[in-house]
């Protein structure tokens, strides 16, 4: 199934759910000229569902590449531990996730030659937001900061002192930050037949959350809650919808003030790089 297109998941004795996701640059980075270090990924493998949201230390100089990887590293990594009969509740079952996403990451930052404090600040150090069923359970986790609605319950992760979230590559060096290499969190965890709608966003989505009484630039209408990502079906009919709503909000327009001779700007809303992957319980019809 794709990672980065809307989809359709059978997981089996009749639970059935839509996920749909997208990203879009913020505004300071685009004045900055660099580019958007979010990435997520999901997928489904027979009762088992894994959906991820990364974003990239904004002091690392490519982090996207290890958003990419992590996204997708984790995603699997997460299907993998839930396959094999993991306890999704259990701290076992996270701690072999975080072991076995670590894994392939030393093995690339080995291969990339250079200290490996320096690779890893450079290229490795990304936050995890997540969400995982397993049969008739379900979970949120997380490894940093972001953002999980789960209907109506709202869970903000971070901001972190200094704003500096735990990294899930920091489990690659010998000398962790703090001493500890950072642990998933399970906030959440709950009956799988529970889960109508969920949204996992990185904390550029806190933008999101924040703006939604402003009006979207160039006259597109309020921002609105962020309930509109699962309530409205257009979201999960079109692939690339998501991504369309925010890169309509973050644009920038510039409109004429004839009687003062002057052109009148709008600027982005969002102003970090912004992801969103919304899951709700089907209204589709299966054959």
């Amino acid at each position: 199934m794709s990672r980065e297109a809307a989809f359709f998941a059978d997981l089996g004795a009749g639970s059935r759910l839509e996920v749909a996701g997208g990203t879009v640059t913020g505004t300071d980075h685009l004045a900055a000229g660099r580019p958007n270090q979010d990435a997520y990924a999901f997928r489904a493998e027979g009762n088992c569902l894994a959906v991820v949201v990364c974003d990239g230390c904004g002091s690392g100089a490519r982090s996207e590449v290890g958003a990419a990887l992590g996204a997708r590293i984790v995603t699997e990594q997460v299907l993998g531990a839930l396959g094999r009969g993991g306890d999704i509740e259990s701290p076992a079952t996270w701690e072999e996730v975080r072991r076995g996403a670590l894994a392939p990451l030393r093995a690339v930052a080995g291969g990339m030659g250079g200290r490996l404090a320096e690779v890893v600040s450079t290229f490795f150090l990304f936050t995890v937001v997540g969400l995982a069923i397993s049969g008739d359970r379900a979970c949120v986790f997380s490894l940093g900061d972001g953002l999980i609605a789960l209907g109506d319950d709202l869970l903000r992760l971070g901001p972190f002192p200094g704003n500096e979230p735990p990294y899930l590559g920091y489990g690659l060096l010998d000398r962790p930050p703090g001493g500890e290499a950072p642990r998933f969190t399970v906030h959440r965890a709950f009956p799988a037949s529970a889960l109508r709608a969920a949204l996992l966003g990185t904390d550029g989505a806190v933008d999101l959350l924040e703006s939604s009484a402003r009006q979207i630039p160039g006259g597109g209408g309020e921002v609105g809650p962020l309930s509109r990502f699962w309530e409205d079906d257009r979201y999960f009919r079109n692939p690339d919808a998501v991504r369309r709503r925010l890169a309509l909000m973050n644009r920038s327009v510039a409109r004429p003030v004839w009687k003062e001779e002057r052109m009148e700007r709008e600027g982005g809303l969002l102003r970090d790089d912004t992801t969103l992957v919304v899951v709700r319980r089907s209204r589709r019809q299966t054959d």
